[in-house]
C-alpha cells in the first residue's frame, strides 16, 4: 500500500453531487452572461434590467464564485488539497456579489421567500463543501 487514505463512497457521492450542483451555477452564469434569449425568457424584465446594470466588478465576482466552486468540485474529485483554496476564493466571489445585491436593493422578484431560500442554499452548500474539504484533508483523503 502506498500510504494514501482510501476515500469512502460517501466522499465520492458528495464530490459528484457538488460537481453537478456547481455545473448548474456555471450554466446559469454562462446563459445569463451570453444573453441567451431562451434562457432569459424565464426572467422578469426587472431582473434582467438589474443584471444588466450591475457593474463589471460584480459580474467578475459572480464569475469567481461559480467557476471557483466548479474548480473546487473538480479538485475534490482529483483528491487535491487545492479544493479548499478554490472553494474559499469562490466564497469571496459569492460574498462580494451578494453584498452588492443587498446594498443596492434587489428587485422585488429577487426578494421573494423562494428566491431568498435559494440564496441561503447556495451559501449552505458552499460552506458545507469548504468544511467537508477541510475534514477530508484532516483525514488524509485530500493530498
Amino acid at each position: 500500500m502506498n500510504g494514501q487514505v482510501r476515500a469512502g463512497w460517501g466522499y465520492w457521492v458528495i464530490s459528484v453531487l457538488g460537481l453537478l450542483w456547481n455545473c448548474f451555477g456555471c450554466l446559469d452564469y454562462f446563459m445569463t452572461e451570453t444573453r441567451n434569449a431562451a434562457y432569459l425568457a424565464n426572467f422578469p424584465a426587472e431582473v434582467i434590467g438589474f443584471i444588466e446594470t450591475m457593474p463589471r466588478w460584480v459580474h467578475t465576482a459572480w464569475a469567481i464564485g461559480v467557476w471557483g466552486s466548479l474548480l473546487g468540485s473538480m479538485l475534490m474529485l482529483l483528491r487535491s488539497r487545492w479544493a479548499i483554496a478554490a472553494f474559499t476564493v469562490s466564497l469571496l466571489g459569492l460574498a462580494a456579489s451578494q453584498i452588492y445585491q443587498v446594498s443596492v436593493g434587489m428587485p422585488a422578484m429577487m426578494t421573494t421567500p423562494p428566491m431568498l431560500a435559494m440564496q441561503a442554499v447556495i451559501w449552505i452548500v458552499l460552506l458545507f463543501l469548504i468544511w467537508y474539504s477541510w475534514r477530508a484533508l484532516a483525514k488524509g483523503i485530500l493530498r
